[in-house]
């Protein structure tokens, strides 16, 4: 088990130094952000200041080997805009993305399993094929639009819930949370829904093909011959199973709810990483963007690296199969 967890660390320390290489020339190809600190009537020689206090006059590969001897002290830079530290920057914005990203997993719990699991019970009937409808329609409907649509009814038309910002918070142990509050919970609604509408949709159908497979199997036909009765069945024998694959996937989902949480941040103006990711994006500010960039592959790293671990210590199949390669 031991050879095993280590060789998981050292295939994500390799994954991490690829990334980081990657991101570091991928961004420094794109524009040149000191053209956004200099005015039209500064000559060359104020230009080349600048350069040089943003430490770019140096060559590429000096710039990337500061950079990962940094990287590895956990300094990954200080930003151009606001000249403190990009990653605290990051971290500063966290607890927000956090807030927003758990509300949308649980969302898309206390939403998707229920649904998902009429729908599998209940496969010919009207509300299924209604729900599988919705489900296809929460896949396809780009995000930017319902957030849009959302801010439109609920907000504009309706007057139900405000439209931008996180709302009042309450300092917990040095974060603050919004959730805590009435006011922080109606500023949290919106965006929240609008973020967990695709994992609705994936919760929905994979519990829903779990419950189809589940209900042909034999332990449940047991159970029917034994007398039980259809609620002991459903929420003790097949709830059990087909949350195993439900859980998984929506472990390794909640990064992505972290990663691509950018469009819903900046359509409700909430004030966590993706939200600073494009307002660096637009001020070239590139120390605040591989610093995001290089934050997200590690929860990524890390959530992987969990998911394989737990794998491992429920089946050691896994740790044979690895063993084996």
């Amino acid at each position: 088990m031991s050879v095993f967890i280590l060789r998981r660390l050292l295939q994500s320390a390799l994954v991490m130094v690829a990334m980081a290489s990657i991101v570091f020339f991928g961004i420094h190809m794109v524009g040149d952000p000191v053209y956004m600190f200099v005015s039209p009537d500064m000559d060359q020689a104020d230009i080349e200041k600048v350069t040089r206090a943003l430490g770019l006059d140096r060559p590429i590969w000096e710039q990337f080997w500061a950079f990962m001897t940094s990287a590895i002290q956990g300094d990954l830079g200080q930003s151009f805009v606001f000249g403190e530290s990009a990653l605290g920057l990051i971290v500063q914005r966290m607890p927000a993305t956090l807030e927003l990203a758990f509300a949308a997993l649980f969302l898309a719990i206390v939403f998707g399993i229920p649904l998902g699991l009429y729908a599998g019970l209940y496969p010919d009937s009207k509300t299924s094929k209604t729900i599988m409808a919705g489900s296809i329609l929460g896949f396809s409907l780009p995000t930017f639009w319902v957030g849009i649509m959302m801010i439109m009814v609920f907000a504009v038309v309706l007057g139900w819930l405000p439209s931008t910002g996180r709302g009042e918070t309450v300092d917990v142990f040095g974060i603050e949370l919004s959730f805590l509050t009435l006011d922080g919970l109606q500023h949290l609604a919106l965006p929240a829904l609008n973020l967990a509408l695709l994992k609705i949709s994936l919760v929905i159908r994979l519990t829903r093909a779990g419950t189809r497979e589940a209900m042909l199997q034999d332990y449940i036909k047991f159970a029917r011959a034994k007398g039980l009765s259809r609620s002991r069945i459903v929420g003790v024998h097949l709830l059990k199973n087909i949350l195993i694959p439900v859980v998984t996937v929506l472990g390794l989902e909640f990064g992505s709810l972290v990663a691509f949480s950018v469009v819903t941040e900046t359509i409700f103006a909430w004030p966590g990483m993706g939200k600073l990711l494009i307002e660096s994006i637009q001020q070239l500010d590139r120390p605040v963007i591989v610093a995001y960039l290089m934050m997200i592959v590690f929860l990524f790293v890390v959530i992987n690296l969990l998911v394989d671990i737990v794998y491992s210590l429920l089946d050691p199949r896994v740790r044979l199969a690895d063993r084996g390669n």
